[in-house]
C-alpha cells in the first residue's frame, strides 16, 4: 500500500514538469539549411493606415518638387497639421483607399505594398517633375502582444515589417508560464477577422503564412495548463483528475502509516 502511495505522488509530480519539447524554440532547424528567405516581403496598405511619403528629385532644385510635399500644417493629406496624433503627420488612407495628394488628388493606395506605392506615384509625378524620388514609410505600423510574455503591449514598428520571433524578442520573450507551441493571432482581412496560430518550438512556424506579422495584428501567448490549474481554475477534466488522483493518493498514503 505505501509503494501505491508513494507511486502516485510521484506520477503528480512528475506529470506536472515541463519537457524540453514544451520550452525549447525551433526543433528541427537543421531542415532550414539552405532555405530560401522571403526578404522582399512587404505588408498592404489597408484603409485606416497612415502614410509619411517624401518627395525629391535626384536632378533638380528641390524647390521644384515642393508642391508635391505635405506643407508644415499637414494640409492636402486626407489627414491634417502635425499634433501628437499620427493621422495628423501622414496621408490617412480613407475608407475607399485613396489618400489626396498636393496635385495629383486622390490616389489609390489598398491594396498595395510600399514600393508598389512609391512607383506609381513616381509615374504621376514624373509628368511634372524630371527623375522624382518618392520615400513611403507606414506611420502607424504596430503589433499587440498580450498573455504570457515579459512585456506585453503594443510594439511600434518602424522598417515596415516584422516577423513573429522578432515581436517575442522585443516583447522579453515567452515566460516559463507561457505556451509556446500554440501562439494566437487574431488578423483582419478586408473587414473580417481571421485567427491562426504558430508552434514556436517547430521549425515550420518560418512557412506559416503568419510568420510575417501585419499591422494591427494581435498575438496572445496562452498560459500552460501547470500555470491556469495554479490560480486555482479547473478549465478541463484533467483538473479534476489531477484533484481527484490527489485526494486518493492522499487516502492511501495516511492508511499506510
Amino acid at each position: 500500500m505505501r509503494r501505491l502511495g508513494l507511486f502516485l505522488i510521484s506520477s503528480i509530480i512528475i506529470s506536472s514538469c515541463a519537457t524540453k519539447d514544451d520550452v525549447v524554440y525551433f526543433d528541427g532547424s537543421e531542415s532550414l539549411e539552405g532555405k530560401e528567405n522571403l526578404l522582399d516581403y512587404e505588408p498592404r496598405i489597408e484603409a485606416n493606415d497612415v502614410l509619411r511619403i517624401n518627395v525629391s528629385s535626384s536632378s533638380v532644385n528641390e524647390e521644384i518638387v515642393e508642391p508635391f510635399r505635405m506643407n508644415q500644417q499637414g494640409q492636402g493629406s486626407g489627414g491634417g497639421g502635425g499634433g501628437q496624433n499620427l493621422s495628423l503627420t501622414g496621408y490617412l488612407v480613407n475608407p475607399q483607399g485613396t489618400i489626396n495628394f498636393p496635385v495629383l488628388g486622390p490616389v489609390e493606395v489598398e491594396g498595395l505594398t510600399r514600393t508598389a506605392i512609391q512607383q506609381k506615384l513616381e509615374d504621376q509625378i514624373s509628368e511634372y517633375v524630371r527623375d522624382p524620388v518618392v520615400d513611403v514609410r507606414i506611420v502607424n505600423f504596430s503589433v499587440t502582444i498580450l498573455g504570457e510574455v515579459g512585456s506585453p503591449g503594443r510594439v511600434q514598428i518602424t522598417d515596415g515589417r516584422i516577423t513573429m520571433p522578432e515581436l517575442i524578442a522585443m516583447s522579453g520573450d515567452i515566460t516559463y508560464n507561457g505556451r509556446r507551441e500554440n501562439i494566437k493571432i487574431i488578423r483582419e482581412v478586408n473587414g473580417v477577422k481571421t485567427v491562426g496560430h504558430i508552434d514556436m518550438t517547430e521549425s515550420d512556424l518560418f512557412d506559416s503564412p503568419f510568420f510575417y506579422l501585419k499591422q494591427n495584428d494581435l498575438v496572445y501567448v496562452e498560459p500552460t495548463y501547470r500555470a491556469v490549474k495554479s490560480a486555482g481554475f479547473f478549465t478541463s477534466y484533467q483538473g479534476i483528475i489531477s484533484v481527484g488522483t490527489t485526494i486518493i493518493s492522499l487516502y492511501f498514503l495516511i492508511n499506510s502509516l
